[in-house]
């Protein structure tokens, strides 16, 4: 008798022995996903008939707090991991553990900054450290300095940037006070 494979693990959308093993925690599931131009974090409780999203919030939600940068860029998932803490907090949602679903855990990543930004905003989350992305990349201190030494070269992804001679860092700490009030 041929057993037939869920349909998400045929397609390579859901490794089944993971989520049974986060589910097993017993905590909500602090979910990141990101995109070329989008970071989206939700924090998901398991119920019987399906999962129930508790909190979410999505890069893009940047904008109406004052930022204009590049919502796909590490330190929009950084303040994106924030916005979803400050949620889950105004929630009650005190513990969670981490679901990064298929993507390959990789140091200084997008996922690993909105990690970040959720530990930073008071969740407790099990974490390694080690795995963060350094401040200067969080904070766009690197951008900044690489806005500084750009010549002029055919960059159209920053050429907007320099031109209107943006100052990143300013932008990510005000848009930091703005979730954080």
């Amino acid at each position: 008798m041929k057993r037939t494979i869920y349909r998400r693990k045929r397609e390579g959308k859901t490794n089944y022995k993971k989520r049974l093993t986060l589910l097993l925690s017993e905590k909500p599931r602090l979910v990141i996903r990101k995109s070329l131009n989008n970071t989206t974090v939700q924090i998901i409780k398991y119920e019987e008939k399906g999962d129930r999203i508790i909190v979410s919030a999505n890069s893009s939600e940047l904008k109406k707090l004052g930022y204009t940068l590049n919502p796909g860029n590490l330190p929009a998932a950084y303040l994106t991991g924030l916005l979803a803490g400050k949620k889950a907090k105004d929630k009650k949602v005190g513990e969670v553990v981490v679901d990064i679903g298929l993507n390959t855990p990789t140091k200084g990543s997008k996922i690993f900054a909105a990690l970040k930004g959720a530990v930073d905003s008071g969740l407790k989350i099990p974490h390694s450290p080690d795995m963060f992305p350094d401040d200067a990349s969080v904070n766009g201190e690197k951008i900044q300095n690489y806005l500084a030494n750009l010549k002029d070269s055919k960059s159209i992804q920053f050429k907007k940037y320099k031109d209107a001679k943006v100052d990143v860092t300013k932008i990510v700490e005000k848009t930091k006070s703005a979730i954080m009030k």
